[in-house]
């Protein structure tokens, strides 16, 4: 009984894990194909929508290596993904400076 649970519980997660790595994915291709289409009408919020839409998908990612972190079984792998959500923090966070900076300049 626990194993069907817990084999249940791993499906469960990994298809969660693969459904916000998704929307991460689209978010990004959408803040791509927008940011062209602001470049081509020489919009001044190029940057900074692009920014954001980059900044977003980035917190989805960062969200599917959380789940992720549920299912991890070794230590070494546990390492690996701690390693990876640090990174991706920090370039969430120099993104997010960017934004900011951006933000102030167009005042």
């Amino acid at each position: 009984m626990l194993e069907h649970a817990e084999v249940i519980f791993y499906n469960l997660v990994s298809y969660s894990i693969i459904a916000v790595e998704l929307v991460g994915v689209l978010s990004l291709l959408y803040a791509v194909g927008s940011g062209v289409v602001s470049f081509f009408k020489h919009d001044r919020e190029l940057r900074l929508k692009l920014a954001e839409g980059i900044a977003l998908s980035l917190e989805f990612k960062m969200g599917s290596e959380l789940l992720r972190t549920v299912i991890v079984r070794e230590f070494a792998e546990l390492g690996i993904l701690g390693a990876v959500i640090l990174l991706r923090g920090a370039l969430a966070f120099l993104i997010h400076m960017d934004i900011k900076s951006e933000r102030e300049s167009m005042k």
